[in-house]
Order: structure tokens, then C-alpha cells, then sequence
């Protein structure tokens, strides 16, 4: 058995006496179908083509994934991590909570602004009636984690005197990103519709402040 993974993991690397790194090859399979499933989405996303991508071999990849839908799933469970991680590490509970708020909203619009990747995923997800998110504990989990941290600053809010009784978090949570996902989502429709490129600093900016300023009038006091 030792003998057939060595062979297959052998199988990525070209003859240059390195020691092979089963782990990058695995990164570098994940970073390589995040490109594929972002221009081509679940359906029209090839094995081959990813395994073109990494220079390896198709029977590597089911190797280390076990399918194409497996492998989708591992996508997706990385793009919510990636944006789920760190908005655990923006130090919220140390920030006043209006503050906290803020960079809470600044942080989201700039992430979905700055990764287009995530937005046709997610959209490609939606396609498919969320049926891999469904099957993903971790990423309810990363996702209950940040309404845990949400709900936190609102309780502060609300002790303070700073944000009215009775917010709730997913409510909360649902007016942040439905502004900042859909500026980008279709911004190719809503940009050629009304001749505007959403996309131009100065428009990035004003409503970067427009959808800050919106959160934080409904949620006072």
C-alpha cells in the first residue's frame, strides 16, 4: 500500500531528486480547481483541465479527493474558510461596538470587492440549490461562528445604549452582505444597465461609506 501512494505521489513532480510534498500537491490541486470551478463552474469543470493546470494526473486528483464533486466541495469549504477565518481574526470584541461594526461592514465590502472568485462560486452554489453546502458541517460551523461574534457586538451595543433592543444577528448579518454580494454579483448587468463601473474608486468608496453609514442607522438606538 505504502508502495502505490509513494508511486502516485511521485507522479506530480517532475524527475528534478526534490522530495516529493504530498501537501503542497494537494494545495496546489485546491488552488488549481478553485480557477477551473470559477470559469467553468461545477458543470462545465474538468478533471482534466485541473490536471493540466498542476501538471499531474487525473487518477492524482481522485487520489487525494476522491471525485469532481468532492473536490468542489473542498473548493468551497476553503473560500468560506478564507473569508470566515479571518473575520475571526479582526479583533472585534476589543473594538468599540459601533467600531466594531464598521470594520465588520468595511472588511466585507472590501473582501467580495477583492475576490470575484468567491462571488461566482457562491453564485454557482445558488445554482445548484446549495446541495454541497448541505453536505459541509464546517462550513455551518465557520458560518455560526461569525453570528456568535455578530450577536456579541450587538449585545455591547444594546448595554450600552449605542443600538436598539432586539436586533438579531442573522438579520444583521443578511443586510451587510446582501449589499456588499450584489454590487459585485451583478455588476456586469446592473453596470451595463445604468452606464456605471462599479468598479471605479470613486464609486468603490462612496458606497463603501453608504452601506457603513446604512448598517449602523439602523442598528442605533
Amino acid at each position: 500500500m505504502t508502495q502505490a501512494v509513494d508511486a502516485l505521489v511521485a507522479e506530480k513532480a517532475p524527475r528534478t531528486g526534490r522530495k516529493n510534498n504530498p501537501e503542497k500537491t494537494r494545495q496546489d490541486i485546491l488552488e488549481a480547481a478553485i480557477a477551473e470551478f470559477v470559469q467553468q463552474g461545477l458543470s462545465g469543470a474538468r478533471v482534466d483541465a485541473i490536471a493540466e493546470r498542476t501538471r499531474t494526473s487525473k487518477r492524482m486528483i481522485y487520489y487525494y479527493f476522491g471525485s469532481k464533486e468532492q473536490l468542489y466541495l473542498h473548493v468551497l469549504e476553503r473560500l468560506y474558510g478564507d473569508i470566515r477565518n479571518t473575520e475571526s481574526s479582526l479583533h472585534l470584541a476589543e473594538l468599540e461596538p459601533r467600531e466594531a461594526i464598521r470594520r465588520l461592514v468595511e472588511f466585507t465590502f472590501d473582501h467580495h470587492d477583492r475576490n470575484p472568485g468567491f462571488i461566482r462560486i457562491v453564485s454557482v452554489e445558488n445554482i445548484h440549490h446549495g446541495q454541497f453546502v448541505k453536505r459541509s458541517e464546517a462550513i455551518r460551523s465557520l458560518s455560526n461562528n461569525v453570528l456568535v461574534l455578530l450577536d456579541e457586538i450587538l449585545r455591547r451595543g444594546e448595554a450600552a445604549g449605542l443600538f436598539r433592543k432586539g436586533l438579531i444577528a442573522l438579520d444583521v448579518h443578511l443586510l451587510i452582505s446582501s449589499f456588499c454580494f450584489y454590487r459585485n454579483s451583478n455588476r456586469h448587468t446592473f453596470g451595463e444597465i445604468f452606464q456605471i463601473d462599479l468598479h471605479d474608486p470613486q464609486v468603490q468608496a462612496r458606497h463603501r461609506e453608504m452601506i457603513c453609514d446604512s448598517v449602523l442607522r439602523y442598528l442605533q438606538a
